[in-house]
């Protein structure tokens, strides 16, 4: 039965979606890995599994790593039902749904409708959530509606740290209404969604680790993820805020941040969380590990996985905005004016996919790097 086809048994639990790297530590998302990496060339011969699908770009914070605080990169859209509807239809062989982009999800009151109309087709389903809206209606809506995994950012464990990154002194509301999504949960006796912490790693907050892991533990959060920040790979160009190189880990890893991330993943053990990172790297390695030759051209995403903005731009990642200014390279197509299945080997995507395999790929993969996140 093909994965998406609106038929057969409920999707099995996020673990399912889940495969070991080759030391069966790290977990990778299997829509990744529906085709072999060594057949890769300028056509996908499969149509995406993984969708992400921005349901908003409109957001309640001004985040100072987030280059939406900055630029309006699109017009101010989100997502309406009907348009969903036209979206996710072009994407029969959907596994994985990731309803999130450059926004905060919570802001389209569709959500849960979108939500259970993937669950429906038996689709994995989860987003993003800066959590201030999170509220016990809101928690109570996205668990009836059979979200898989709901991951909270963070970035700080403490007020102060919180609103110099986050934009907005809600440090107390996110904790709040993140210990009662986790009671609710339980009075319901539900076992999904799971959630978990997000903390993107800088110098102004990477201290903080052990407190994040230490938060994730009182309230009964059962994973922390750090993940290395992705700013602009042109030095030519003068990042705003805190997407300027000089506030990254990545290029400047030292002792007491090494100590940091062994004390953190210690702790983490002996207090029962899974302190993780995105993609295929480990938590240390995601903000220490100098790339290899090329790396870039590991990744899988133009060959796995689709990104649909709010306004049907498909985009090659959603890591890409965050990677590069020149946004008008980004686009590979509108999924409103053509249809997917025209743009997936279109010229757009197959040059994306040549370069990417080259030694000249496009400045936002070359900014990346497969150690982020694949």
């Amino acid at each position: 039965m093909m994965p998406g086809s609106g038929q057969g048994p409920l999707s099995p639990p996020p673990e399912a979606y889940r495969l070991p790297d080759v030391e069966g530590r790290e977990y990778l998302p299997a829509a990744y890995r529906s085709i072999d990496p060594a057949t890769r060339g300028a056509v996908a011969s499969v149509r995406p599994h993984n969708v992400f699908i921005e349901v908003t770009n409109h957001c309640n914070l001004l985040c100072e790593t987030c280059p939406r605080t900055f630029v309006s990169y699109e017009e101010p859209r989100t997502l309406s039902w009907d348009d969903f509807l036209r979206l996710v239809d072009q994407f029969p062989e959907m596994e994985r749904a990731v309803l999130h982009g450059i926004g905060e999800p919570l802001l389209n009151k569709d959500l849960p409708r979108m939500i259970a109309h993937l669950k429906a087709r038996s689709v994995h389903v989860l987003f993003n959530t800066n959590a201030t809206l999170l509220t016990e209606e809101w928690s109570r809506k996205l668990i009836g509606a059979g979200l898989d995994e709901l991951r909270v950012s963070i970035d700080g464990a403490n007020p102060k740290t919180y609103a110099l990154i986050r934009g907005a002194p809600l440090f107390h509301k996110v904790l709040q209404n993140l210990q009662r999504f986790v009671e609710v949960k339980k009075e319901l006796g539900a076992d999904r969604p799971q959630p978990s912490l997000w903390m993107t790693g800088l110098k102004e907050n990477i201290a903080e680790l052990p407190d994040v892991v230490r938060i994730a533990a009182r309230i009964g959060v059962p994973e922390v993820y750090l993940q290395r920040m992705v700013y602009y790979g042109d030095e030519a160009i003068s990042a705003p805020g805190l997407l300027a190189g000089g506030h990254g880990l990545y290029a400047t890893f030292d002792e007491q941040v090494d100590q940091l991330v062994v004390e953190s993943e210690t702790l983490a053990k002996s207090l029962g969380v899974m302190l993780r990172a995105s993609g295929a790297s480990s938590p240390k390695s995601s903000v220490t590990a100098k790339p290899q030759a090329r790396p870039w051209a590991a990744c899988m995403r133009p060959w796995t996985t689709a990104y649909i903005t709010a306004n049907g731009n498909a985009l090659p990642c959603c890591i890409s905005p965050f990677a590069t200014s020149d946004y008008g390279s980004l686009k590979l197509g509108n999924i409103f004016e053509q249809p997917f299945d025209d743009l997936w080997n279109a010229e757009r995507y197959k040059t994306w996919r040549e370069r990417l395999l080259s030694d000249a790929p496009n400045t936002a993969c070359a900014g990346c790097g497969v150690q982020w996140s694949l």
